[in-house]
């Protein structure tokens, strides 16, 4: 084998790493235009790829926007491991339980736009059964893991939840300020 020859071999990504690429250009174009309005052309050129290469590797953009619904869920899950264990480790300042430090984390992953539209596009495209599977599959494991990271009560963790989604009206909004201030006041439907 040439030199030539090993060094492109040596660059070349693997179906995985390719995989993972698709996926991390597929993120905008799910969060703006949903399962039914994204191209897998757009997709595709983001990527570097072919379009029949995405189909190659992910069957149909329902299986696309799957994969890019898991990676969203996984990039909180991960978001929230972190924040609990910087908590234990009183690494936190202000803060003083592991569900605070976790909604603390959810805060900051609301600055970016395109992960909560991306969440926003899996809830609206619910009616799909495929769809709707993966959405309660993950967000169960999300609520399950939040509760026993945080080791909170079944009303704690239900009430974190709850302004996860206060949160996310807020924010999809574009209501300005700091999100750890935000009430229902902010949203125009104070009580």
């Amino acid at each position: 084998m040439t030199a030539t020859a090993s060094k492109t071999r040596s660059t070349r990504m693997s179906a995985d790493e390719r995989r993972e690429a698709i996926v991390a250009a597929a993120i905008e174009e799910f969060a703006l235009h949903g399962l039914a309005g994204a191209s897998t052309d757009v997709v595709a050129r983001r990527a570097g790829v072919s379009q029949p290469y995405v189909f190659q590797l992910f069957g149909t953009k329902k299986e696309l926007f799957l994969g890019v619904i898991k990676r969203a869920f996984d990039r909180t899950a991960i978001a929230f491991e972190a924040a609990a264990a910087q908590q234990r480790a009183g690494t936190i300042e202000d803060c003083n339980t592991v569900l605070e430090a976790m909604g603390h984390a959810y805060m900051d992953l609301l600055a970016d736009r395109t992960l909560l539209l991306v969440q926003l596009q899996a809830y609206a495209a619910c009616s799909d059964p495929d769809v709707q599977a993966l959405v309660q599959g993950e967000y169960g494991r999300l609520y399950r893991m939040v509760r026993e990271a945080s080791a909170a009560s079944d009303e704690d963790v239900h009430h974190f939840f709850a302004e996860g989604m206060l949160l996310n009206v807020g924010a999809a909004m574009g209501l300005g300020g700091d999100p750890k201030r935000w009430s229902l006041a902010d949203l125009g439907g104070a009580i």
